[in-house]
């Protein structure tokens, strides 16, 4: 089944790209000792306590087809396809053919503990301190004095240039579904 996949400045992935509190999130994370999936999990929480009790914003652009948006954001997520609601972040649909834009506006420790936990429960879209957006391309520029930026895509932590285009491919990854899946997509 050929399913959508994205690309930031050309290169491929499947789920998310991130910026901002993601990143540092993963950064933290890595930097910490773990030798379980537990483990793991558990230095997850402590990188995410650490980068909400100390929140950095980017000043950055977001091209949005016509609209250009010029915000302070703690945090921007971009999915290959938007996320279904009612659960973690993941999209419901992937032949949806759109990028899935959030960009958070939390900036006070206690909007960022409430934000965080409506993303556990999939209740994003209920936030008042996260703006969605839609589109097939974005260019995100970033304006912060910082001269080293990280991204997250895919769970791979890398280096971010100032400028970054994220674009939507409809169809262009063929995956191995189960047959039932398959017939049920081409009805």
């Amino acid at each position: 089944m050929a399913v959508d996949m994205a690309s930031a400045n050309g290169q491929p992935f499947v789920h998310q790209f991130s910026i901002g509190m993601h990143a540092r999130m993963v950064q933290l994370r890595e930097n910490m000792e773990f030798g379980s999936r537990l483990g793991k999990m558990q230095a997850s929480v402590r990188a995410a306590w650490a980068t909400i009790k100390n929140p950095h914003t980017l000043k950055v652009t977001l091209t949005i087809g016509q609209a250009e948006i010029v915000t302070r954001a703690t945090g921007i997520s971009i999915s290959n396809n938007l996320f279904g609601e009612g659960h973690l972040p993941y999209a419901d649909d992937p032949t949806g053919g759109v990028l899935g834009i959030y960009v958070s506006v939390a900036r006070r420790r206690r909007d960022l503990v409430k934000l965080f936990l409506a993303m556990l429960r999939g209740r994003w879209r209920d936030s008042q301190h996260v703006e969605i957006h839609q589109a097939d391309k974005a260019i995100l520029k970033i304006h912060s004095p910082t001269k080293k930026f990280s991204a997250v895509m895919d769970g791979e932590l890398f280096g971010l240039e100032r400028e970054t285009v994220i674009e939507i491919h409809p169809g262009a990854l063929n995956v191995l579904v189960p047959a039932s899946n398959a017939q049920a997509k081409a009805a």
